[in-house]
């Protein structure tokens, strides 16, 4: 009987073991390991309303978000830049560096969130772990609060907080990674021409 209680308080107990907390040298890691990524997004915006669509990372410096109709809206990242399409305007994308969105943290050449100053919060609650970071050398920029599951790791949400203080989420759902992605998705220049801003 001795024997049949520890067996079962070792099942019982094995989910807890399963669901440690994330260190930040293994989400580190994750995170430099992946090079390309697809799946479907849900964005709640910061005055409450909903967007889906598709979004396609290819570390680094590069996701692309194509949002769902009725939105239709297109955000490109590539090649240093942020370029976001309004298919309702007849105006070039509004442009600004990758480097001052928090985003740029995950889409880092190498990703170390080790680094002083980085992350202001880690913390699980058994089933998920939760990373906020921001640049230390840009904190006046926002910061991005990343969720995690283990076994294995995957980055399932993140939500970002601008200067203002207005949050975006986005969750990920049915993220595929390992394919082959072509720089074309992520040119600005091509995605102007084709809808003939240049």
């Amino acid at each position: 009987m001795k024997h049949l209680i520890t067996a079962l308080f070792c099942v019982l107990m094995a989910p807890a073991a399963v669901a440690q907390q994330l260190s930040l040298t293994e989400v580190s890691n994750y995170l430099n390991r992946l090079q390309t990524a697809t799946g479907g997004f849900t964005q709640i915006n910061p005055d409450g309303t909903i967007s889906t669509g598709t979004i396609f990372i290819k570390r680094p410096g590069r996701v692309r978000f194509e949002y769902a109709p009725p939105d239709n809206s297109l955000v490109v990242s590539g090649g240093g830049q942020v370029a976001i399409f309004d298919p309702r305007s007849n105006v070039p994308p509004d442009r600004f560096p990758l480097n001052q969105t928090p985003l740029s943290i995950i889409l880092a050449a190498n990703v170390d969130l080790t680094r002083t100053n980085m992350v202001t919060g880690h913390t699980s609650d058994g089933t998920t772990t939760t990373i906020t970071a921001q640049d230390p050398d840009r904190r006046e920029l926002g910061s991005i609060q990343m969720v995690y599951t283990a076994n294995p790791t995957e980055l399932r949400q993140w939500i970002i907080t601008d200067d203002t203080g207005q949050q975006t989420t986005v969750i990920l759902n049915d993220l595929q990674t390992g394919m082959s992605l072509g720089n074309i998705l992520f040119n600005i220049r091509s995605e102007m021409r084709a809808r003939g801003f240049e």
